[in-house]
């Protein structure tokens, strides 16, 4: 029997499969790249484009704090921590709003082209302005109008306004997005790419990038049965930030009654768990939907709508969806509260579960890499959206934010 040469039959088959897997390996690498790195933000805020002016954030701001100190013992009992009301106050003077978009679709309606025009254009103006006067939020953007037939030009003709109206007034697209509504066919989204090519280069002012709201059973379910969102997301050549889930507009269309449409109705579930396998190793990012319940009027009213909204928010988050919508400024309080008590529930554990992996501490749990990329990322996202600070993680973990940062969301 011949012996075998370990080394010379390991080159020779490794070179064989490098050349039998080249075109696997580089189509891995294109459609799957992994996270981006940087920062999500926690939530979208909707306002009308009519309605948006510079100083907007602080103005929602303000009245988020408002409306915590009008109800401010309610707020207390609902939250339950001290900690948490004081990190919920600084935000709200702080950041109050994370990521804005100036809607010209469900919130705005239809109106007379002259009108939406001259809104588009203003819109435009005044995102320039309070970037330019460092008021605007981090993360910036438009909703158009649906690329089918009877909007599409609509759609179109608004874009191409506002990134006008913005560029000519010294801001870049970039931190800007647009959302695209009720996408219905991959073809949507390659048109989405063609426009935004050629919008970009009239403007040769940054990339333009784009949002999929996922608010139809079609973009779910194609008609041969295959998960169309998938199919959209490698469709956008690297343009789709994320996807978005539209509570009613998809509940609508799957027969729900009005009563019972929630973004905790299993229909919706099904939706987020086809849009969460779509999106993974993608580089693309999840956001919820909305509640319709506004926590205003008299106490009660209040009461209902916060209790639901901290709800809501808590588990969109336990089930890997960390960002979602916010539609008038008395849900800030309950967002945020949310979320830090998310993240600083466990925090002490996951930053424990840290420390003890990389210093090889006998630990009760064995975790393996996979997870200790998803407590780094827990432990940053804490980090960036203010539930905790990063000298805090790091006297936790020994690990600095940049190291943090690579175990989170390390290149492929």
């Amino acid at each position: 029997m011949a012996r075998i040469d370990i080394d010379v039959l390991t080159r020779e088959l490794g070179d064989e499969l490098d050349a039998r897997l080249k075109d696997a390996d580089g189509a891995l690498a294109r459609q799957f790249p992994g996270d981006h790195g940087g920062r999500q933000p926690v939530h979208t805020v909707y306002v009308s484009g009519d309605r948006y002016r510079p100083r907007l954030t602080e103005t929602w701001g303000t009245d988020a704090l408002s409306a915590l100190d009008t109800h401010a013992g309610l707020f207390e009992e609902l939250v339950g921590n001290d900690d948490i009301v004081a990190r919920v106050r600084h935000k709200l003077t702080d950041e109050p709003i994370e990521d804005l978009r100036i809607d010209f679709e469900d919130g705005y309606g239809a109106r007379a082209d002259e009108t939406e025009d001259g809104d588009a254009a203003a819109g435009g103006v005044a995102l320039a302005r309070s970037r330019a006067e460092h008021a605007a939020p981090p993360f910036t953007g438009i909703r158009i109008k649906s690329l089918e037939a009877p909007t599409r030009r609509r759609a179109v003709r608004t874009c191409i306004a506002f990134i006008t109206a913005l560029t000519d007034n010294g801001a870049t697209l970039d931190d800007f997005v647009v959302t695209l509504p009720k996408v219905t066919s991959v073809e949507q989204v390659e048109a989405m790419v063609h426009l935004c090519e050629r919008a970009e280069a009239a403007a040769d002012a940054g990339r333009m990038r784009f949002e999929i709201q996922v608010e139809t059973p079609q973009s779910i379910l194609s008609p041969d049965g295959a998960a169309l969102v998938a199919r959209m997301v490698h469709a956008s050549e690297g343009r789709c930030t994320a996807l978005h889930y539209g509570t009613y507009d998809y509940s609508a269309f799957c027969g729900i009654a009005a009563p019972y449409q929630s973004m905790a109705h299993p229909a919706a579930d099904h939706a987020k768990l086809v849009m969460q396998a779509a999106a993974a190793g993608t580089g693309v990012r999840l956001s919820d939907g909305s509640t319709n319940r506004l926590p205003v009027g008299d106490a009660p009213a209040v009461r209902r709508g916060w209790e639901e909204h901290l709800r809501l928010v808590r588990r969109s988050l336990e089930r890997g969806y960390y960002q979602g919508w916010d539609l008038h400024p008395a849900q800030l309080p309950t967002r945020f509260a949310a979320t830090f008590a998310f993240y600083r529930d466990d925090l002490a554990d996951a930053t424990r579960r840290l420390r003890d992996y990389f210093s090889r501490t006998d630990s009760a749990i064995l975790d393996e890499p996979a997870t200790v990329r998803a407590l780094a990322d827990y432990a940053l996202r804490a980090v960036q959206c203010g539930a905790a600070t990063a000298g805090e993680v790091e006297a936790a973990t020994s690990l600095d934010a940049h190291r943090l940062a690579q175990l989170a969301r390390p290149p492929r």
